[in-house]
């Protein structure tokens, strides 16, 4: 059994939003903020990455552009989405 590292209260809104957007069976609370979110981990595909990416700018007014080139490290995992809506919105 792995260890889930623990989540800050901004990855764990996060991860509630993430929930409630693409309707998930497991609770925020199980998903590891480390894991990929893409493919292995959460198993997502890019449709999912996608409804992320709208909730996100419904909720917190960051723009994630499908033509951006960081979107592979952004959506690496919970944590990485989370600092980038962090730095996005404090610029």
């Amino acid at each position: 059994m792995t260890a889930v590292a623990v989540m800050s209260n901004e990855e764990r809104e996060l991860a509630e939003l993430i929930v409630s957007a693409l309707n998930l069976e497991n609770p925020a609370a199980d998903i590891d903020p480390e894991a990929p979110l893409y493919g292995e981990g959460l198993g997502l595909d890019s449709i999912d990455i996608l409804e992320i990416a709208l909730a996100v700018s419904k909720r917190y007014g960051v723009q994630i552009r499908s033509d951006d080139n960081d979107n592979v490290r952004i959506f690496s995992s919970l944590r990485s989405l989370n600092e980038h809506v962090q730095q996005q919105r404090a610029a």
